[in-house]
């Protein structure tokens, strides 16, 4: 398969990464399910996640790039998977809204399995270049990459908000940092 194919498949996973996030953030924002701590991490393994993509969309396919990939789908499968472990038990209670009858850290576990996998497809499909090629983005891949960093910013400007420089709750009910102007 040509690396430009490989490079199309890994903006595609970026916007799909992206589209997460944004999903996360809409729920954050419009529906005022404020995230938990474990959630946040959640969203720093989706982060970094992306940022492997992004490496293979903007430099070109690395064997390095997707070690991220794996690394931060694996952290965020373990959090994922601490806090399914949390609710698992009867009475204990879950956290947020189930989306189509599961929990969206049951989701998340769930996509970063899909992630390690599509990692995998992914480096077996990969030719690694020659260490003095160049890449040349084309206009869909510019606007993927840029799409994923201002959803990024935004997840992180929504979580400053939250929580302030500071920890944060384990249960938020609502923005540190907005309660403290009204």
């Amino acid at each position: 398969m040509s690396n430009t194919l490989v490079r199309s498949i890994n903006a595609l996973g970026l916007l799909g990464i992206a589209f997460i996030l944004a999903m996360g953030l809409v729920m954050q924002v419009v529906l005022d399910e404020l995230p938990c701590p474990l959630c946040l991490l959640q969203r720093v393994g989706f982060a970094l996640v992306m940022y492997g993509f992004m490496l293979n969309v903007i430099i070109g396919q690395r064997f390095a790039h997707y070690g991220v990939i794996v690394f931060a789908a694996l952290f965020g499968a373990m959090v994922s998977l601490r806090q399914i472990s949390l609710h698992v038990i009867p009475g204990t209670g879950t956290y947020g809204a189930p989306v189509f009858g599961y929990h969206l850290y049951t989701w998340a576990f769930l996509l970063f399995v899909a992630t390690l996998l599509a990692a995998g497809v992914l480096l077996m499909l990969s030719r690694v270049p020659d260490k003095g090629s160049s890449v040349k983005m084309n206009l869909l891949e510019r606007a993927v990459c840029w799409i994923a960093i201002v959803i990024l910013a935004l997840n992180v400007i929504a979580t400053f908000l939250e929580c302030g420089p500071l920890v944060c709750a384990d249960n938020p009910v609502d923005y540190m940092l907005l309660k403290s102007f009204r």
